[in-house]
Formats: C-alpha cells, sequence, structure tokens
C-alpha cells in the first residue's frame, strides 16, 4: 500500500486520498527517500538534498502527504520548515479554508469560522483556486477531496438538522 500516492497515481490499487491510511502515507515518503538516496544500476545515489527537494516537490505536487514528508524528513536529520507547504503548495490557513469551501459554508459562514472578515475569506478562496487550477466551489471541493484534505463521511457541523 505504501505505492500509493494522494493524487490516485500509485499502486496497486490507484487509492488516493482518504482512502490510504496515514501510515501508508508516512512508509510511501519514507519508501521514496530511502530508495532515491541508494545507488541503482541506472543511476547513482541522490544526495540528501536532492532527496529531500525530491519529496517536498512530490509533496507540493499532491502525490506525497506534506506532513509526512515533512515528519520522514526530521527522522533523516533534515531541518524541516515550521510553516510547511501542503498538497498543491497551500499553506495551513489555505488548506483550512478550502476545507470549508469543501463543505459548502459561504465565504460569511467561513469568515465567522476562522474570525476574519468575508473579503479576507474571498481573497483567500482565490488564492486557492489559483494554486489548484480550480474555477468553482465544485472542482475545488473535489479537489480538497481527492487530496485527503477533508475527509468526506465526517459530520458536517454547520449541516442543517431538519427533522420534521
Amino acid at each position: 500500500m505504501f505505492h500509493e500516492r494522494l493524487d490516485g497515481s500509485g499502486y496497486p490499487r490507484g487509492l488516493s486520498g482518504p482512502a490510504i491510511p496515514l501510515a501508508a502515507r508516512v512508509l510511501a515518503a519514507a519508501e521514496v527517500y530511502q530508495a532515491v538516496t541508494e545507488q541503482r544500476p541506472h543511476r547513482q545515489a541522490f544526495r540528501a538534498a536532492e532527496a529531500a527537494d525530491l519529496l517536498t516537490h512530490e509533496a507540493s505536487a499532491g502525490r506525497l502527504d506534506g506532513a509526512a514528508v515533512q515528519a520522514v524528513l526530521a527522522a533523516a536529520g533534515h531541518r524541516t520548515r515550521r510553516r510547511t507547504s501542503l498538497t498543491g503548495g497551500l499553506s495551513a490557513r489555505e488548506t483550512e479554508v478550502l476545507a470549508l469551501v469543501a463543505r459548502g459554508l459561504s465565504n460569511k459562514q467561513i469568515a465567522a469560522r476562522l474570525s476574519i472578515t468575508p473579503r479576507t475569506a474571498g481573497s483567500h478562496i482565490e488564492h486557492i483556486y489559483d494554486k489548484i487550477g480550480a474555477t468553482t466551489r465544485g472542482s475545488a471541493a473535489l479537489y480538497a477531496m481527492r487530496h485527503g484534505l477533508i475527509d468526506p463521511a465526517a459530520p458536517d457541523e454547520e449541516a442543517p438538522t431538519d427533522i420534521g
């Protein structure tokens, strides 16, 4: 299962996002690091810095989990950044906003939830769309689910409860 990738490009099952357990995400990052730092018949071993750059790029491209990559790099003795770049180059705050967009919250509701202005929420959403190549809330929500940024089975706190 450690050959699976967040974007669904891995094997053997082609799993993506939340279908890949956390342990498998960490193993995937560790396996890539270990594989590229070993010499192979067709290439020389990557230096540690080159391997770290490759893993960081894979996380930014949405193939590896950003937190798993940071954990592997820290365990391998690399200095890691405090503020990690997550899937698609999104910041932690942008990832938080994207998850709320995917849950169907309006800019006003997102602003209230995060204690920011609706205009700031809108600005975050515009930047997110630019980074992930989305043009609608639906495509942004699909991106968030495909990359494991939200759990589609989790209950929504904002969902109306109409019981009668």
